[in-house]
């Protein structure tokens, strides 16, 4: 497993279209070999400005997402969301369809629909769906008409892939909340949904509920109140969360200095981080960056 040096920074990878058609927010590679298009930068730890999508139709290579390797599954669906942290250890082939689509794309579905759907809120933080034969015959048809649909560059060609899009992304999603969601996951959770959705925004700059509160136009007692009775964890227990889980990635894949991780996560002590870090997981960053690589080499 590579890390990055204590002065590098995480790469983001942004949306690049293709040359078939262009397209700014969306693009379909089908039937295709992972080595074709494989880049040495993937090799080190890096982020995605976009979501990425593939189905592994054969394939055995292990790749990480965040601090957890995946060996790649025949017929098995693979998923992530903008801004985790991904890296392949070495390219094997691998062939399937991979589809990767902007936050812009999604935001052309109407009312809002698909950026409400389980598999693109990963509430769960999952990443594998595990695919019946019905499931595959499914999602193979609709990957076909998706990847035809791309290559004729018709009238409307972007509504049409949405309405696909919205068909696979549904049924993704049934398959999502069958084999990862919990009991308290109810699609009616607005308040709770936009509260994480602004951590995720904020979370580096931005520790204190009453500050939340404050940008959602609410009093801190009724978000609290609410986010408690919808998720069952306290306000301050998500932002201490999303906190976290960004130093986790800092720790395992950096070589940055606890100083620096602190700094990079909006705290001024790197002693009160080493504090607030053990009192949220029981170790020290250190420890955990220790222990953390010693389990997954």
């Amino acid at each position: 497993m590579q890390t990055l040096s204590a002065e590098a920074v995480i790469p983001q990878y942004d949306f690049e279209p293709d040359g078939i058609t262009g397209n700014p927010m969306f693009k379909i590679a089908h039937n295709y070999c992972s080595v074709t298009y494989f880049k040495k930068d993937l090799l080190i730890p890096h982020r995605k400005s976009y979501y990425l999508m593939v189905f592994v139709k054969d394939g055995s290579s292990r790749h990480w997402i965040d601090m957890v390797p995946y060996t790649l599954k025949t017929n098995t669906f693979y998923f992530t969301v903008p801004h985790q942290v991904h890296m392949k250890e070495e390219p094997k082939p691998l062939t399937g369809t991979m589809i990767n689509f902007t936050e812009e794309f999604l935001a052309m579905a109407e009312n809002g629909l698909l950026k409400q759907l389980p598999i693109i809120q990963n509430l769960q933080n999952a990443h594998e769906l595990s695919l019946s034969d019905a499931d595959v015959a499914f999602v193979e048809d609709i990957l076909v008409k998706i990847d035809t649909e791309y290559k004729n560059k018709s009238t409307w060609q972007n509504g049409m892939l949405m309405a696909y899009m919205q068909v696979l992304l549904i049924y993704l999603s049934r398959l999502y909340t069958e084999q990862f969601s919990s009991s308290e996951t109810y699609p009616d959770r607005q308040l709770l949904k936009k509260y994480l959705a602004k951590i995720d925004e904020e979370y580096k700059e931005v520790h204190e509920v009453a500050c939340y509160a404050d940008m959602l136009n609410i009093s801190a007692g009724h978000l609290s109140e609410v986010v408690k009775e919808q998720s069952g964890k306290s306000a301050i227990t998500h932002i201490h969360e999303r906190i976290v889980l960004e130093a986790k990635r800092l720790l395992f894949h950096t070589e940055s200095s606890m100083k620096e991780v602190s700094f990079q996560l909006g705290f001024e002590d790197a002693s009160y981080f080493n504090r607030f870090f053990k009192r949220i997981t029981g170790s020290t960053p250190l420890d955990y960056r220790n222990t953390s690589r010693e389990m997954y080499h």
